[in-house]
């Protein structure tokens, strides 16, 4: 490998086996403690996970990883290979299962969660936990909820949904000895500031009310089939016929918003018609939820971007010559197309960062202020600097 072993960041774009043996080696004769946080693309998981797991047992480094849609390096979005990030000292670190359905024993290992997080944390209000949930835990914020209510501030909140696109179940999560499913992988950063949530989705005047919900469901919207409902708010606001069929096509552009208390939007992709009428979601809509339907085309690129480098500026400082983490959701790929890579590119450039490297993910993790509540949000990027 050519990288120096400070970098702590390396993209595979191909199946290279005897490449990052090598680069672990390297790595680990500066960090012998290291740890290792692998990225990987859905595409080729059958053929990394089980190569990293063999060549870090194989030297005895630790390992934790999740699998997603696709990855993304400097300004492009790739659909193959693997990202490893380097812990120069491997954190707290764990895989806690059973989280689908959300019933006693999931409410049990969520509480231990939290249990593990605080027995491992040396101080107070000094930490981030990294959340990388399977995409298919269909009550990702009533998690969150549970444990701000046990942890409150004394951790900052970040976090990414893993898994398919396709909203199949699949295993997506892993360790050096296990690949799995519905649950989520924990991380305590320690010494680290958080991360920077954006998405800058703009709400237009109409609001509704979701009056019957059911986790990622909205069931009802003002008494009325939700379906029927959204088909209607879209004609009205947009001028445009949605059906059952091209139903995924238009809702990546017309995602719902819910209007929390302090004006904050967080959005709620829809992604699938049920057949009684009702809407699935990326996310839960909490019963009686104040919904707008929000048009995606109006989302502020440019805003976006200087909103994520501005917050990126007062939590680290210049990034120039640091590796940026980011994850970038996928349902916004879909709507801004290339755009989306331009958006890419001008983070990049903005930042002044030396390296760019994360993942495309099914759902976002963020706080509304620093050392704040965390949200569960749709349409966003995460961004953070990766090492020191």
């Amino acid at each position: 490998m050519t990288e120096h072993p400070q970098i702590g960041m390396q993209v595979f774009e191909q199946i290279a086996t005897e490449e990052a043996g090598l680069l672990l080696e390297s790595w680990q004769g500066s960090y012998p403690g290291m740890g290792i946080l692998a990225l990987v693309a859905e595409k080729e998981r059958e053929q990394w996970v089980p190569q990293l797991q063999k060549l870090c047992n194989d030297r005895g480094v630790a390992l934790c990883g999740a699998v997603f849609p696709a990855l993304l390096a400097k300004d492009r979005f790739l659909d193959h290979g693997c990202i490893l990030l380097r812990f120069d000292v491997m954190p707290f670190a764990r895989i806690y299962e059973a989280l689908e359905p959300y019933d006693r024993t999931a409410a049990e290992t969520t509480a231990r969660l939290a249990e593990e997080v605080t027995a491992h944390q040396e101080r107070p209000r000094d930490s981030s936990l990294l959340l990388i949930f399977d995409a298919m835990v269909s009550h990702i914020a009533t998690i969150l909820d549970e444990l701000y209510l046990k942890l409150a501030d004394r951790v900052r909140y970040m976090g990414i949904n893993a898994g398919s696109e396709t909203f199949r179940p699949i295993p997506c999560l892993f360790d050096n000895n296990r690949t799995t499913q519905g649950g989520v992988l924990a991380i305590l950063l320690t010494e680290h500031p958080g991360a920077v949530v954006e998405h800058c989705y703009l709400a237009p005047q109409r609001m509704i009310s979701a009056t019957s919900t059911e986790g990622n469901r909205i069931i009802a919207i003002d008494w009325r089939p939700a379906f029927d409902v959204y088909q209607e708010a879209a004609r009205e606001e947009y001028g445009i016929d949605i059906d059952r069929d091209n139903f995924y096509q238009y809702a990546v552009h017309f995602p719902f918003g819910i209007i929390r208390a302090n004006e904050e939007i967080v959005v709620r992709m829809p992604v699938a018609v049920e057949d009684d009428g009702s809407i699935f979601c990326v996310g839960e809509v909490p019963p009686n939820a104040l919904l707008t339907l929000l048009r995606a085309p109006e989302v502020d690129s440019r805003q976006t971007v200087e909103k994520l480098a501005q917050g990126l500026a007062t939590i680290y400082g210049s990034l120039a010559g640091a590796n940026l983490l980011t994850f970038y959701c996928a349902g916004r790929r879909i709507h801004l197309g290339e755009a989306a890579t331009g958006e890419l590119a001008a983070l990049f450039q903005r930042t002044g960062a030396a390296r760019q490297a994360g993942a495309l993910t099914l759902g976002e993790i963020g706080q509304s202020i620093q050392m704040g509540y965390p949200f569960f949000h749709n349409g966003a990027l995460v961004c953070s600097r990766w090492g020191r």
